[in-house]
């Protein structure tokens, strides 16, 4: 090999292969200047003109040389060879913390999963219940007071009398039967208020405004529901009256 192929072989090395490359290559010149000194050499004092004719390596010169030369191969395989074996550790490595990552984000994922799952079954069971709660309530209702004008005059007293509103069950049937004749859906559309864009409506013929003014909590809040309708309506009376039964025509 010459040596201008090593030196282009050398090109190519990283700097760990270059530095060990170039101890050989060293050693090398070391060796090629020994072999090329004359046997003489120490009994010449003057400096020796050298000569332009090739210089012709002798059998032992030229196995030296080869010798150089295959070193310096093994060690450029070698040197290969490390680095390979760095970048496999190193891709391993990247391999092993990218895994570990994923599988990281995965537990992460199925924890998030898991939480949510949870917590819809937790809001199902709470509105299970609600529901459960709701028809025992409308039982009781049911139970207590009848779904009609009766059972609702009936449940609006029991209210009022717990808020402390006034009134009798003759003030209110008298004024319902006034003003919808016991009609829960009665609605006024040719009054001023119906003019005005707020129509009265249900049992005692309540404006919306009004009803949400003197609305009885523990009561649906729409003017449709009798129960809610009449305690509203009552406790407006009372405010304005003194009582739904001082009522005795439109109010």
């Amino acid at each position: 090999m010459s040596a201008s192929r090593i030196t282009g072989r050398l090109r190519r090395l990283n700097k760990t292969q270059k530095l060990s490359a170039a101890g050989v290559s060293a050693v090398a010149a070391a060796a090629l200047s020994l072999s090329l000194v004359p046997g003489n050499a120490e009994a010449e004092t003057e400096p020796q003109a050298l000569s332009a004719a090739p210089v012709i390596f002798d059998s032992a010169g030229s196995k030296q040389v080869k010798a150089i030369q295959d070193s310096v191969i093994e060690q450029h395989s070698t040197a290969e060879k490390l680095v390979k074996a760095a970048d496999a550790a190193k891709a391993k490595k990247a391999a092993a913390v990218k895994e570990k990552a994923e599988a990281k984000a995965k537990k992460a994922k199925l924890k998030k999963a898991k939480a949510k799952a949870h917590a819809k079954a937790k809001a199902r069971k709470a509105a299970a219940s609600r529901g459960h709660q709701a028809a025992g309530r409308s039982s009781a209702r049911t139970h207590l007071f009848a779904n009609n004008l009766d059972g609702w005059i009936k449940e609006s007293l029991s209210i009022m009398k717990a808020k402390g509103i006034p009134g009798t069950y003759e003030g209110l049937h008298r004024n319902i039967m006034r003003e919808s004749s016991g009609n829960p859906n009665a609605i006024n559309d040719w009054d001023i208020n119906a003019i005005n864009g707020v129509p009265s409506i249900g049992l005692l013929q309540i404006i919306k405004p009004t009803f949400d003014y003197y609305h009885v909590t523990g009561t649906p809040h729409t003017q449709y529901d009798p129960v809610a309708n009449i305690t509203a309506s009552a406790n407006y009376a009372a405010d304005k009256y003194g009582s739904i039964d001082n009522v005795n025509s439109a109010y």
